[in-house]
């Protein structure tokens, strides 16, 4: 017989998870494994909350498995490591984005491209490498493999810094892959959000200008979570220029194919990054000041901030205050 989430691992733990596709978040004992010889503990003092979140909770895209605890902005403070652990050390400011585990074998792993490793370890909604469910941030503690944590430097605040660890290296990424995060380069952004605020201030601090206008952009960032059309977009781009998509609709888009053909512009997609340019993302944060726009909030608040952040009510990312309200919501 199965055993149940608060018996498969020998740390209790405690967090607010969703048990069916409504959605509603409620709380939920589970368990986490012990330190390893590579892994960091840390107790949970801010989560982010992703519109991958609300996707996730509600089966929007059709993967998710109950119960389902989400959260990969998770940020903290270091309570005990491995003894193989030289990366961190306790009382240290650490955080967990969107991964846990990968293979660490193949060419993208080698190359630090963890994120598009096929063998993936997801931070919540994914199978562990012992067969059990990884449970997300929206919990008091967490525990990962050294090679996932990121290193918060002491300028950087965690709450309105937990959302660089899904937005921030969304974005961050694909300016610096594509080669959009130059001087001189004209930037557009689609969807002023989570995702999108963050990325007008990371292509200014990397020498971008940010504006729109029709034929003149040299890259677009679209940020945008829901269904929309892609053509006003393409025209926005000047000749070669490229069209980024970091925002996961549950639907497939119209692609009209004509007007790339016409400028030779380019359409790509882009997920979240690897944990070496996570790692450069938030120090790079830190020396320019870039932060999220966050609203601190309650971890009882949760279910109306996702009602909030269904109708875009946000401005522009949520955070749960974990460190000090979620005890209070313990049976």
């Amino acid at each position: 017989m199965a055993k149940s989430p608060e018996d498969q691992h020998p740390v209790k733990a405690f967090g607010w998870a969703a048990t069916d596709s409504s959605g509603h978040l409620s709380p939920f004992k589970f368990s986490r494994r012990e330190t390893g010889d590579e892994d960091v503990r840390f107790k949970v003092l801010y989560c982010g909350i992703c519109h991958s979140d609300l996707h996730s909770i509600k089966n929007e895209w059709g993967n998710s498995t109950y119960p389902l605890l989400p959260g990969h902005e998770i940020v903290g403070e270091v309570t005990e490591v491995g003894g193989k652990v030289k990366k961190v050390k306790v009382g240290d400011k650490v955080g967990v984005g969107c991964l846990v585990g990968a293979c660490h074998s193949c060419d993208s792993c080698v190359n630090n491209l963890e994120n598009y490793c096929s063998k993936l370890i997801l931070t919540y909604n994914s199978i562990d490498t012992d067969g059990t469910i990884t449970y997300g941030g929206y919990s008091d503690h967490m525990v990962a493999n050294q090679r996932y944590i990121v290193v918060f430097p002491d300028n950087m605040p965690l709450d309105a810094g937990a959302p660089l660890l899904c937005a921030g290296i969304t974005v961050y990424s694909p300016l610096k892959y594509f080669g959009l995060a130059e001087p001189g380069k004209h930037i557009g952004v689609v969807g002023l959000g989570g995702l999108g605020h963050v990325a007008v201030k990371f292509a200014k601090a990397l020498g971008a200008k940010v504006t729109a206008a029709t034929g003149t952009l040299d890259g677009i960032i679209d940020t945008v979570s829901a269904v929309h059309p892609i053509l006003p977009l393409i025209s926005l781009l000047k000749s070669n220029g490229k069209l980024i998509m970091v925002g996961a609709p549950e639907k497939p888009l119209e692609l009209p194919v004509f007007p790339l053909i016409m400028g030779r512009k380019t359409m790509a997609g882009s997920g979240i990054g690897g944990m070496k340019e996570t790692q450069e993302m938030i120090d790079f944060a830190a020396k320019h000041n870039i932060t999220a726009d966050i609203e601190v909030i309650s971890m009882d608040y949760v279910n109306t901030a996702m009602e909030r952040l269904a109708k875009a009510d946000v401005r522009y990312r949520f955070v749960i205050d974990i460190g000090k309200t979620l005890v209070a919501t313990k049976p």
